[in-house]
């Protein structure tokens, strides 16, 4: 589907600056004598409705640490009453691959009675000896937006505007300390309180699929809810057939993935394009995702095809302009199209449209680069706005009149918008991979606490489960 020219939203991550001090390492346990970190931190914002932590972690010994054996703890004094909410900005290992749990302490002090406990996934590899991780740009608020006093806490210093050795926050390796010092009376325990109201309920109504089919025409596929689109129309180019056999399903490491090929030898009748959709309309507020591989060329053969790869929900439209449509795309353009010259990706929030003359309501956020590769997509929907997310970073946040009224399906679909973008007939085919999918209903979830999830089904064997109602 094609834009109408919107407003740019983008969220520009702060630069961090270097700095150096000194702080005073704990007693190295034993156990980890040959695995030691130190933590850097820095503050980037004192007040207002937020903290920002900042940290940097350094591997100060010999050996190589995998960053999912490592925990950091930010030590605060909550508000009585209060509930918090974390949330990664930026992180050179990838936000997707930063978890953030809050936990109480077992004795309260006069500047700290709860600590954010940080963690990594697997996807953030290991640390070299002498290497550190680069900026983990994060942060928290309560989960009501109220306004926090961040100078009672333990591990915070309004002074500390460049990074620096920071022994206020500790730091475990395989569940042993070995930096920083916690508040008085306060050993750190291993895990963070399992019941702490600000990790989201495991129970909520999910769908989750890890594609591990054999073909297209396997009867799981259909049984599990997919539809594998074979009828004609568009959108795309007028003519060309949509190719349920181009849809396949391979084993890429220890996952399963899905291909979506779509395939032209510059005419409306070798076109062939692909799509995969949920037969139920029934996803509305909440959490969705999916790992999506982007190809910016074909396999083979000539390019510069204008072609749309794309991750959205969608309803029908009833008629033109009716204000119950509801449609939230990640779409990216390898090649351009749309009056854009090269790769760009919107993500685009839409209240309606008349097809003709076209007209849109619609509210979009881009960027103008390559996305080619595997990116962890991420939208989520409550009752206040639609807020994008690509490989754990902000893209977008759209306004609440564009929120959903009915709910929608789920789809994948890849197609030509035109064949003018390459006119010659050498046959060329595109991939569009997709590595899993995830809907959570009505609960915001971050993407570290995607990622978390999605892992948690894969560690315990579950390729597929859909415990979503049938209405929205």
């Amino acid at each position: 589907m094609s834009l109408s020219p919107l407003r740019l939203r983008a969220a520009v991550a702060a630069a961090a600056v270097a700095g150096l001090g000194c702080a005073t390492l704990t007693a190295l346990p034993a156990a980890a004598a040959g695995e030691q970190v130190k933590v850097q931190y820095r503050q980037s914002a004192t007040g207002s409705d937020q903290a920002e932590p900042w940290f940097k972690v350094v591997n100060t010994g010999s050996n190589a640490v995998p960053l999912s054996q490592v925990k950091i703890r930010y030590y605060f004094k909550a508000d009585a009453g209060a509930s918090y909410r974390f949330a990664c900005s930026w992180a050179v290992k990838g936000c997707a691959n930063i978890t953030g749990t809050f936990g109480t302490l077992t004795r309260s002090t006069a500047d700290a009675d709860r600590y954010l406990e940080i963690g990594f996934t697997a996807g953030a590899g290991s640390l070299a000896a002498g290497a550190d991780t680069g900026d983990l740009q994060l942060r928290f608020h309560r989960t009501d937006w109220q306004a926090i006093n961040q100078h009672d806490d333990y591990s915070f210093a309004a002074s500390q505007t460049a990074y620096g050795d920071w022994s206020k926050v500790t730091a475990a390796v395989g569940g042993a300390t070995v930096w920083g010092t916690a508040p008085a009376g306060n050993d750190p325990d291993p895990d963070p309180d399992p019941t702490d109201p600000t990790d989201p309920p495991g129970d909520g109504a999910t769908l989750f699929d890890d594609f591990t089919y054999t073909s297209h025409t396997d009867p799981a596929l259909n049984a599990h809810g997919w539809n594998v689109r074979s009828n004609s129309g568009g959108p795309g180019v007028p003519g060309a057939a949509w190719a349920p056999e181009n849809v396949t399903f391979a084993r890429e490491g220890a996952n399963s993935v899905m291909n979506l090929e779509t395939s032209t030898a510059g005419t409306a009748a070798s076109t062939r394009q692909t799509e995969v959709l949920t037969r139920a309309t029934k996803f509305k507020n909440g959490t969705y995702a999916a790992r999506v591989r982007f190809s910016d060329a074909p396999r083979s053969g000539p390019d510069g095809d204008r072609l749309v790869q794309t991750f959205f929900t969608i309803n029908d439209l009833k008629a033109p302009m009716a204000d119950d449509y509801a449609e939230y795309d990640f779409e990216y353009l390898p090649n351009g199209g749309w009056g854009e010259p090269a790769n760009i990706l919107y993500t685009t929030s839409w209240e309606t449209y008349r097809p003709d003359p076209w007209e849109a309501v619609n509210q979009h956020s881009e960027a103008r680069t390559s996305y080619a590769g595997w990116h962890d997509l991420v939208v989520t929907i409550d009752n206040s706005a639609i807020t994008y997310y690509v490989d754990g970073t902000l893209f977008g946040r759209h306004d609440a009149r564009y929120l959903p009224e009915r709910p929608m399906s789920i789809n994948f679909n890849q197609w030509l918008i035109d064949l003018a973008g390459q006119t010659s007939t050498t046959p060329r085919a595109y991939d569009q991979k997709v590595d899993y999918v995830l809907h959570v209903k009505d609960q915001v979830l971050t993407p570290a606490q995607v990622s978390a999830r999605v892992a948690a089904f894969r560690s315990a064997g579950t390729a597929f489960e859909d415990t979503v109602p049938g209405t929205g």
